[in-house]
């Protein structure tokens, strides 16, 4: 049996999506990801309909796993990509607090001069 159009088209879909976003995370294009992860899971969502109408046959199933393969090894990668910005973004923030407390902490001495006691 064949995997029908409509399915076929969708999982093609997802997988140039899941392409397009790895790409983006590679680059750190951040925030052209984030637009494109709504692209996606409409995909998603509107391949979970078709799925309902047009069940994959059994017999037909092996030929979506190496789309199914490829797609979920992106998702994998950008995860791993987003953690990576996670912990950059998380490191920044620690950055900027700490500069912070020394600011507040230093400024409200800006103008005192201090002479050593004998």
């Amino acid at each position: 049996m064949k995997i029908a159009p409509p399915l076929l088209a969708l999982y093609q879909q997802l997988l140039e999506l899941s392409q397009s976003m790895l790409r983006l995370a590679t680059e750190g294009s951040w925030d052209e990801l984030i637009s494109m992860e709504v692209n996606y899971v409409n995909t998603v969502e509107r391949l979970a309909e078709c799925t309902r109408q047009y069940p994959v046959p059994a017999n037909a199933q092996h030929q979506l796993r190496p789309v199914l393969r490829h797609i979920l090894d992106n998702e994998a990668e950008v995860k791993s990509l987003l953690l990576a910005r996670q912990e950059e973004l998380s490191s920044l923030i620690g950055q900027t607090i700490r500069q912070k407390s020394v600011n507040k902490a230093y400024g409200g001495m800006s103008g005192v001069i201090l002479f050593p006691q004998s």
